[in-house]
């Protein structure tokens, strides 16, 4: 079998032979089942495939998985200290319990060895699902898990290498929304604070930071971007750093809430009226003393929606409805909206309407 890269009991995985064949893991199944919606060429390219690889489906496995449930869903986070990690295992497990199940929850501190452990853990401790919110792309220990038969969703960061049910939020769209808000108010020189490029949602906010800003004819400037910030003390450090430019950023966008209160503590020991907006609404936002703009989602809405596709790919995965195994991979995007936080020239608190969002190093 050259070329195939083996399970650990050494026979190719249905993995492989997708990608031996150029199409998706769905589709072998599809093939596999002789699911006639399947082109003949398509079907007679996975059958050479899985004829070339020597692939046996391990059925007994699947059946002692479908025959026997732990009544535990798996639920892997970054950081449980953060109140964002919080409200998701509580939205979680109120879907889960509905139909029975208990959350097990594990915490990887943002490190892909730890959450590699922690899911080959859960697998072997056999249980029924598995949410999961990556701390990066390298992702293939979950596409493991989905290839055995255990039912993945991810939440906040899309499926890689591997085809998963996922709820995101609009990343992009929330942050082009902000960066607008400060262009519309008259600013050009807006800098950007955010978490380091290898977190999807950093990168999509920085996305639709420089979107917003080439939508204006305001070219992008280096010079005014920050990343690597996860803690509020980095953030604080970055954002003197900008106002200390030469000629520095009139505001401030932050593509999370650690940058957005790190950002506040610089442009206060400053004395700068630095505009200030940021990603995620938090508690106290409208206790800082400043004109604000805030991107606000319900995040308890994403931990329900995490539940209700888990809960909904377990069933699919059931005996009893074999056929609806074949529903394809869903993403659900929570949208976003814009929250104002300031102070009229009389003194009196203007507060927007608050979301759900809880702070988060996201």
């Amino acid at each position: 079998m050259p070329g195939a890269r083996e399970s650990k009991d050494g026979w190719p995985t249905q993995r492989d032979v997708a990608q031996r064949a150029a199409v998706s893991t769905m589709t072998v199944t599809r093939v596999l089942r002789d699911d006639p919606r399947v082109l003949p060429a398509t079907a007679e390219r996975v059958r050479a495939a899985v004829a070339e690889l020597g692939y046996r489906r391990n059925e007994i496995a699947r059946s002692l998985r479908l025959a026997s449930s732990t009544g535990l869903v798996g639920l892997v986070v970054t950081n449980l200290a953060n109140p964002f990690y919080s409200r998701l295992a509580l939205s979680v497990g109120s879907v889960v319990a509905e139909h029975g199940l208990k959350t097990v929850i594990g915490n990887t501190g943002q490190d892909l060895d730890n959450e590699r452990s922690l899911v080959e853990d859960l697998v072997a401790r056999r249980v029924d699902g598995i949410i999961a919110v990556p701390a990066g792309a390298d992702q293939r220990h979950l596409a493991a898990a989905a290839a055995q038969d255990v039912p993945v969703v991810l939440a906040s960061r899309p499926p890689v290498g591997f085809e998963a049910d996922c709820v995101l939020v609009d990343d992009f769209g929330g942050a082009r929304d902000a960066t607008e808000r400060l262009l519309a108010a008259g600013h050009r020189r807006i800098g950007f604070l955010g978490s380091p490029p290898a977190v999807y949602t950093g990168a999509e906010r920085l996305r639709g930071y420089a979107a917003a800003l080439e939508a204006a004819g305001v070219a992008p400037d280096d010079t005014y971007v920050r990343q690597e910030q996860q803690q509020t003390g980095e953030a604080a450090r970055a954002a003197a750093e900008l106002l200390a430019l030469p000629t520095p950023p009139t505001a401030l966008f932050c593509s999370n809430n650690r940058n957005t209160i790190g950002a506040f503590r610089a442009i206060s020991a400053a004395g700068a009226d630095t505009a200030l907006a940021g990603f995620d609404d938090f508690e106290l936002a409208d206790a800082l003393g400043l004109p604000l703009t805030l991107v606000a989602y319900d995040s308890d809405e994403l931990g329900r929606e995490a539940g209700r596709l888990l809960t909904g790919r377990m069933r699919a995965g059931s005996v009893r409805d074999e056929t609806a195994e074949d529903t394809p991979p869903r993403r659900t995007v929570i949208p976003t909206s814009l929250v104002e936080y300031g102070v009229l020239p009389q003194g009196i608190w203007q507060v927007g309407e608050r979301g759900e969002a809880g702070e988060t190093d996201r």
